[in-house]
């Protein structure tokens, strides 16, 4: 799942946060035993901070869809959360296999979460005394 300019959704802060995620998610699938908890580790501390700062933008554009967005977050961090502890006790399978689904995941959420708070982030940047 290497990086698209066709992922990029034109808010600098956004588009480098999801590189570095999606550069990390591509190293995931790609490690071997030895070095998939210490990428899985460092995957769920970058999604962590990535929902952060998603969920403050998100408050400075008063983004009218907050609700659902941080709903998926938290769920995607609970998940994360479950198959951490996994990996940590040496059990690999199911969390390789819930990284195998990261692509379509964020692909899907990049396309209508992630770009609606894009453009609200964009309509806010662009009124009068902005910028």
């Amino acid at each position: 799942m290497p990086w698209q300019s066709s992922q990029a959704l034109g808010v600098a802060e956004m588009d480098a946060t999801h590189r570095v995620f999606v550069d990390l998610a591509d190293r995931l699938l790609a490690a071997d035993d030895a070095a998939f908890p210490v990428l899985f580790a460092e995957l769920h501390a970058h999604t962590r901070e990535h929902f952060e700062n998603e969920g403050r933008l998100m408050k400075a554009c008063r983004f009218p869809a907050i609700g659902e967005h941080n709903g998926e977050h938290l769920r995607v961090l609970g998940e994360l959360a479950h198959f951490a502890t996994s990996v940590k006790a040496g059990r690999l399978v199911a969390a390789r296999q819930y990284a195998q689904n990261l692509p379509a995941w964020f692909a899907t959420h990049l396309a209508t979460m992630d770009a609606a708070l894009a453009a609200c982030l964009k309509r806010v940047d662009s009124l009068p005394g902005k910028g």
